[in-house]
Formats: C-alpha cells, structure tokens, sequence
C-alpha cells in the first residue's frame, strides 16, 4: 500500500512551536468578537497577533518566551512569577489573546488555556485561544471544558499557520489542519 501523498513528509515541528497566525485569523475574530480594554499576548512571537490587534486599535501587552523579534522576551505565560509582574506592571491587562504552543512540551496548550482562565478571572475579560480544531476532541478535554466552558467557538476556513510563517519549511500535512477560536467569557456558563 502507498503513503497517502498528503502526509508522506515528516518534517520537524518549529522550535517552541513557532507557526505565526496569519492576519486573515486575527481579522475573522475581531469581526466576530469585541474587546474592551487592554489585551495580553503572551506568546507573541514575531508579532502577527499583536500587530492586528493594534491596527485595529487595541492596546497590546505583547510577551514571550523566546525572542523573535516583538514584545518582551523571556516571560513564561505560565510562571506565576510572569503572571505577577504582567499584571502589576500593566492593571488595565484584562483580555487574553494568543495562539499558544501546542506540543513542544506535553500538555503546554492545555496550560496555557488554564493560566489564561485564572488571569481573566481575576481581570474579569475574556481568553480567545487559536487551536487545531482536532483538539476540540481530545478526551482530555471533556471534564476540563465541562468545568470551564468556552462561550464559543468560530471554525475558521482555509487557514494555515505556516512553522516559522514559511511554506516551504512545512510539510504537506501542515496543510490538513484546521483551525477555531476558542473564546471564554466570564459571565458564560452552559454550552458554547
């Protein structure tokens, strides 16, 4: 039997999952979601996020990681050392929106949903997580979204987050997935 021609390349994931979210995923959520006040992006990347955040008028907290170029860097989302200092410094920090990692380290996608959820529930804003739409069915998930459950969910069409925001670094099955804003809000209980 041949390898299905879509998934016959294996490449290496980018270093710290670095795949920028192309503009088009940023734009599709302010259509469709409103933020008031100022909005944290703690795995900025190069920017893409933050970038169309405030071209669009927002006010942008931009962290992360690693360096790449925009924000500040070596701030771990998930430290709640970070989560402190963020906060102190920027008080009017209430939304979160980001694209986070995913696999570099097991369950880190998970965590960054749940460092998220405790920051807006303090600040009282809402987390928008871009994430492979596949996830969504991951058991894992079940009990942890019967718990905090997000207030919607917009699937996105033909839209890839290419590693290092270059195609010809990805593999063709880079192309399958797909993607969703997941959006959490606090007054929200019930199903999305």
């Amino acid at each position: 039997m041949m390898p299905s021609p879509l998934r016959s390349e294996t490449v290496a994931r980018a270093d710290h999952d670095f795949y920028p979210t192309p503009p088009e995923a940023v734009r599709a959520l302010l259509s469709v979601e409103q933020f008031e006040g100022t909005i944290w992006e703690p795995a900025c990347g190069d920017g893409a996020i933050s970038r169309v955040l405030e071209a669009n008028g927002h006010e942008v907290v931009s962290t992360d990681l690693i360096d790449r170029g925009h924000g500040q860097s070596g701030a771990d989302f998930l430290s709640p050392v970070t989560r402190t200092r963020v906060m102190l410094e920027n008080p009017a920090v209430r939304h979160i929106v980001t694209n986070p990692p995913y696999s570099y380290r097991r369950g880190i996608g998970d965590k960054f949903v749940g460092q998220a959820l405790r920051v807006t529930r303090i600040t009282g804003g809402k987390v928008a997580m871009l994430l492979n739409l596949g996830s969504l069915a991951h058991p894992t998930r079940t009990s942890k979204w019967r718990n905090s459950p997000p207030a919607a969910i917009y699937a996105l069409d033909d839209l890839v987050c290419w590693p290092y925001g270059n195609r010809r670094q990805a593999g063709r099955y880079i192309a399958e997935h797909r993607y969703c804003w997941v959006v959490w809000k606090p007054e929200h209980s019930g199903p999305a």
